[in-house]
């Protein structure tokens, strides 16, 4: 308990240092491109399997099941892209993106910790929070939102094909189903958790590679120990911040 305290303290003690040094420093713009390359580039492909395999089982559970009730496959549209654009696909990116991209940036930063990389960056006058930190959770903040939208696009395309040709659903029943009762406050709700997931992911990820301690084990156990407390945060946050914007009818 004491030990979750004292981690809590100086992840919140690192965020006041971002807003410090972000007013304070200039911004290291190649650090920023550089790592929302690496966090949002790189993670595209994983996050696009993910999401489109995703609205393929959805589609085919909810299509056997309605079809078992009702005899016909109905609303599948309505609950593929549903259960993609309010929860599963910020959740399922902030997962892919942390166990991918968050577990590297741990690992980055922790190995500089260990080789004493950052007592380094101090001698020669420079915050670590203000050149690793920053650059890294504004790419996090930059790209995660953005592979959110394409998660969501993939899953709803995944869920079409296994609708039309394993279901047997014409194209312009399931897109209808989609455009009829999906608004603009369905995609805000999970548009907003997507930034909240990247804070969460950025904050967790470079404060566990800074506060890395006893060299390689050390490095192992701070990305181990940084990817499932990301995981775990995310599906708790998740419900919570499903009941306030709900309340707030987003």
């Amino acid at each position: 308990m004491m030990n979750w305290m004292t981690q809590t303290g100086g992840a919140a003690n690192m965020v006041r240092s971002v807003g410090f040094w972000l007013v304070r420093s200039r911004f290291e713009f190649k650090q920023f491109v550089q790592q929302s390359v690496t966090i949002g580039v790189e993670s595209f492909g994983v996050t696009a399997l993910t999401s489109l395999f995703t609205g393929m089982v959805l589609a085919l559970q909810a299509g056997n099941t309605i079809n078992s009730i009702f005899g016909d496959p109905i609303y599948v549209g309505t609950i593929v892209s549903f259960s993609l654009i309010r929860e599963l696909g910020p959740v399922l990116t902030g997962v892919v993106v942390a166990g991918r991209a968050g577990a590297a940036v741990t690992a980055h930063i922790g190995t500089m910790a260990v080789t004493e990389q950052l007592d380094a960056l101090h001698t020669l006058g420079t915050n670590p929070t203000q050149y690793l930190v920053i650059p890294r959770l504004f790419a996090f903040l930059l790209t995660m939102p953005i592979l959110t939208i394409f998660s969501n696009l993939f899953g709803v395309i995944g869920g079409y094909l296994v609708a039309v040709y394993a279901l047997g659903v014409p194209g312009e029943v399931y897109s209808t189903d989609i455009t009829a009762f999906m608004g603009v406050s369905d995609f805000m709700h999970g548009f907003i958790k997507s930034f909240i997931f990247a804070f969460l992911v950025a904050t967790v990820c470079c404060y566990k590679g800074i506060s890395t301690r006893g060299g390689a084990e050390g490095v192992g156990k701070s990305t181990t120990g940084a990817v499932v407390t990301c995981i775990v945060m995310i599906l708790v946050l998740d419900y919570f911040l499903t009941a306030i914007l709900t309340a707030f009818g987003i």
